[in-house]
């Protein structure tokens, strides 16, 4: 529980379907984030007040640094950009967390995330799109294994946000209004940059900003502030628009392009999860989601290995970003996913 609005209600639907509940929060980040700050904690513990239901924190901020953050500085640091909430869904909510369940005499581990889940004939379970598509989160859940969905409950998955907003109204849930963010819960909209060099003082290390020619335009700051297909920030001026395209970590550089070189149709993919089953041995066809905010495009992913695969687009996509997840569907169902390396 993180005391806002989607943990909050979820909890009050189990209670009234007739479940003995549970409030759980993490403690991730020291400094305080925009899930388990001393304020979301008081919060928490304020709906399970309300609710009638025992409250637990659990510290889990050691594990959280040396999964999450460390991850994230070091994907940084080879020219990579990061996807945390994947990493911590997969080892933190639904790894540690999900190990207190024993503990507590809990069968289940419920969350507010806007996802569903269906068994299949075998008994095993898919993941499936929450009904709101504007809040769907199947994305950063691509890594969860079939024993962590079988002991998972999303009670918002039939849901869309303004049910979820009258639902807390009908129950009169004291829920603090919070700003609703996309961004990282351990760093302020657009600072990222400096949890990096706080923990990596080498980062801020300044190179060239090229051109495909290999002309040097300008200097940055440090390859942590660059990410693939971005546009401003970068210092230089040339009468067109630039993106960057490359980011070459052994020599430090960042080369720059057109938008039409960002273009890309095929793109490998390593260290994939497979939720629906065994991993296919033949090319198959699927859409495929290569960033949160990216429309699921029609592509044919060709296995090349028990856990990688090379993934051909139908059209060109833009700005195709090694270290974010390439996620695959079959219409509503998230089939599975893996770590972009590059697009080609």
């Amino acid at each position: 529980m993180s005391g806002g609005l989607d943990s909050s209600v979820a909890a009050a639907i189990l209670q009234e379907q007739g479940s003995e509940i549970v409030g759980l929060t993490a403690k991730l980040w020291p400094d305080g984030s925009r899930c388990c700050s001393d304020e979301d904690i008081r919060d928490a513990q304020r709906i399970c007040d309300f609710l009638g239901a025992p409250h637990y924190v659990v510290d889990l901020h050691e594990a959280f640094q040396e999964k999450v953050i460390n991850y994230f500085v070091s994907e940084y640091a080879r020219g990579r950009t990061p996807s945390p909430c994947a990493v911590c869904n997969r080892a933190i909510k639904f790894g540690l967390l999900m190990d207190k369940l024993s503990p507590l005499d809990a069968s289940f581990m419920a969350t507010g995330h806007y996802a569903r889940i269906a068994k299949d004939a075998k008994g095993g379970f898919r993941l499936r799109t929450g009904m709101d598509s504007k809040k769907d989160q199947t994305y950063f859940l691509f890594d969860l294994s079939q024993q962590q969905l079988a002991a998972t409950i999303f009670p918002l998955g039939e849901m869309t946000k303004d049910e979820v907003r009258k639902c807390a109204k009908k129950k009169n849930l004291p829920v603090t209004r919070r700003p609703e963010s996309q961004d990282l819960c351990f760093a302020e909209s657009g600072e990222h940059y400096r949890i990096v060099e706080r923990f990596l003082p080498g980062a801020t290390r300044p190179g060239d900003v090229m051109d495909v020619g290999g002309n040097k335009l300008g200097t940055h700051q440090g390859l942590h502030r660059c990410t693939i297909g971005q546009r401003r920030g970068l210092g230089i001026a040339k009468g067109r628009p630039l993106y960057v395209a490359d980011i070459d970590s052994e020599k430090n550089t960042v080369t720059v392009a057109g938008k039409d070189c960002l273009l890309s149709t095929m793109v490998r993919v390593e260290n994939i999860n497979w939720i629906a089953g065994d991993f296919p041995s033949c090319t198959f066809a699927a859409t495929t989601k290569i960033r949160y905010n990216h429309a699921a495009a029609s592509s044919h992913i060709k296995p090349t290995g028990d856990h990688s695969a090379v993934v051909t687009f139908d059209e060109p996509q833009f700005a195709i970003t090694p270290g974010q997840i390439a996620a695959f569907y079959d219409c509503d169902e998230l089939l599975g996913g893996g770590w972009i390396e590059k697009g080609e």
